[in-house]
């Protein structure tokens, strides 16, 4: 998708409106507790500052506040965080349109101006073009860095670029270069992991990488569903009933097209879920009222021997429950041995960049994504909203 970027706008003595993501996790006293998010959109803040730009409005959202002024949703201390990693002034404005809204940017001393939460309007999430309206009139262009809701058609993301010239920030940009650009044309061999809890996230990715990749390789939750359908035992593991038809259809197809899906030969089975469980590895069959929570040593070195050659590797979803310690190695080990490798290390947003992060290898990958629900879209093939809205070359 040819779009432009902030590199093609010049923006000296602009207003820039920019859709940015510090949707951040805070405890209990609204304290951010993983700033990645705000850290990311930096590059992209930076650059624009330093073309003598008028004004930087900053818009997002936090949480699901349902339209509603919630304040534990409110973006003041995603406000302060940002001043401290910028070293410059960030006024916080408390809303995000209006007339007094106008009046308050234009009279503000500062450069950085952060508005109110946009899902404190419905009219965000519904992409009311009045809302959309209100947004585009605070400033001269628009400029989306936020890929984690670029796969939603908000007032935010799709609605402003009807009414003002549209650019795709550094974050966006390097999104699109990865997980639209290189998935068209892949290094080979071109290899998949995918686990995480459920077959019916993860089936568009199936259908759409099939035939462009050379091999699956399946583990998490999914994997057990997949197991149940080529007949084996999976006693109390995850299954997903509904999707066994699926799965084997997926199965079959792979079969036809000469491509190989590689699933657990082992094992790791616990009594039930808990960090202190004890644990035990089996073989290919679960036993009854066993449950599976992560692969098993043999499953480990499978998953690494095929890793071996790959050139174009791309992950969603983790192999066990890794945020427990103790059913973590299999995600650890596999993240360890693709972090050595000379490939093209791709890596879905949400859990898997969470446990990327968790064993410290996140400088170790090419790319790791800043969205979930948006790479897991643009990996199905599907144009997002946010990115088919912008403005063409």
């Amino acid at each position: 998708m040819a779009k432009l970027t902030i590199k093609d706008i010049s923006f000296n003595n602009m207003k820039v409106l920019m859709r940015a993501d510090f949707n951040v996790p805070q405890d209990a006293d609204l304290k951010i507790t993983d700033d990645t998010r705000i850290r990311a959109t930096l590059p992209t803040i930076k650059y624009i500052l330093g073309k003598g730009v008028k004004k930087l409005i900053l818009i997002s959202h936090l949480g699901r506040p349902d339209g509603k002024v919630v304040a534990k949703y409110s973006l003041k201390p995603v406000s302060l965080r940002l001043k401290e990693l910028l070293g410059e002034p960030v006024e916080f404005l408390d809303d995000c349109v209006g007339e007094e809204i106008g009046k308050k940017i234009e009279s503000s001393p500062a450069r950085v101006i952060l508005l109110e939460n946009l899902r404190f309007h419905p009219e965000e999430e519904a992409n009311d073009p009045g809302f959309s309206r209100q947004l585009a009139s605070l400033a001269d262009i628009f400029v989306n860095d936020a890929f984690g809701t670029a796969h939603r058609a908000h007032a935010s993301t799709e609605g402003v670029t009807h009414y003002l010239k549209s650019a795709a920030g550094f974050l966006l940009d390097k999104e699109i270069e990865y997980l639209d650009n290189l998935l068209k044309s892949p290094e080979k061999p071109f290899m998949v992991i995918l686990g995480g809890a459920k077959v019916s996230d993860k089936i568009g990715v199936i259908e759409n990488l099939l035939s462009k990749c050379d091999a699956f390789i399946i583990g998490g939750g999914m994997c057990y569903t997949f197991l149940k359908a080529k007949g084996k035992a999976i006693g109390n593991s995850k299954l997903e009933k509904e999707k066994l038809e699926v799965a084997s259809s997926i199965l079959k197809n792979a079969e036809r097209l000469k491509k190989e899906i590689i699933l657990p030969v082992d094992h790791l089975v616990v009594d039930s879920i808990s960090p202190d469980a004890k644990t035990a590895v089996v073989g290919e069959n679960i036993p009854e009222g066993k449950i599976a929570v992560d692969i098993g040593p043999k499953t480990i070195a499978l998953f690494k021997d095929k890793l071996r050659g790959a050139k174009t590797i791309v992950w969603n979803g983790p192999l066990g429950i890794f945020e427990m310690d103790a059913f973590s190695k299999g995600t650890e080990e596999v993240g360890k041995f693709i972090a050595t490798l000379k490939a093209t290390t791709i890596i879905g947003g949400g859990d898997t960049a969470a446990a990327v992060a968790k064993f410290n290898l996140e400088d170790k990958m090419t790319h790791i994504s800043t969205g979930g629900g948006a790479s897991l879209e643009l990996l199905e093939g599907k144009v997002l909203p946010g990115i088919a809205a912008l403005t063409e070359k």
